[in-house]
């Protein structure tokens, strides 16, 4: 296998990207696919790209994009005005599930927070998806906050 190498994503890789945010059943029933692709992705991206306290990754191996991460660095009064890190919108692509690139990106991910000086490291995950608490539980986080969330 070649090596996987993370890297902030440009705008070439947004479609891939969604792609991936689809290929779930979650995704599915909130993602649109369709050609061209929704302007709302592409808005979105030029807002994180372009600021500081966002970095939207992938992974990549042999120029093909296998894996993608959101992290947000927040500042907050908190804990002595400690700096965190949110981990959000982990995937996959479905050719590389099995070869332990989950664990290797969310080992990136805490890495980039302890450079950036981050005190935590947080994440969320949908109450269905046990299989990822299962693995987030593997990798050292706890689960010990309940969410909430509301549409709008």
């Amino acid at each position: 296998m070649s090596a996987v190498s993370l890297r902030r994503a440009t705008e070439a890789d947004v479609r891939t990207i969604v792609e991936m945010l689809a290929d779930d059943p979650l995704g599915a029933a909130r993602e649109d696919l369709s050609e061209p692709l929704a302007a709302g992705y592409l808005d979105a991206f030029g807002a994180i790209d372009a600021d500081p306290n966002q970095l939207l990754a992938v992974a990549e191996r042999d120029g093909e994009i296998i894996g993608t991460l959101q992290l947000t660095f927040i500042a907050g009064l908190s804990r002595k005005g400690a700096l965190r890190g949110q981990i959000e919108a982990v995937r996959v692509a479905a050719p590389a599930r099995g070869i332990g690139l989950g664990s290797q990106m969310i080992d990136w991910a805490v890495e980039e927070c302890r450079a950036r000086g981050c005190a935590t490291v947080q994440l969320t995950s949908d109450a269905s998806r046990t299989d990822a608490h299962r693995f987030y539980e593997r990798l050292g986080f706890k689960a010990s906050h309940l969410g909430f969330k509301r549409t709008l």
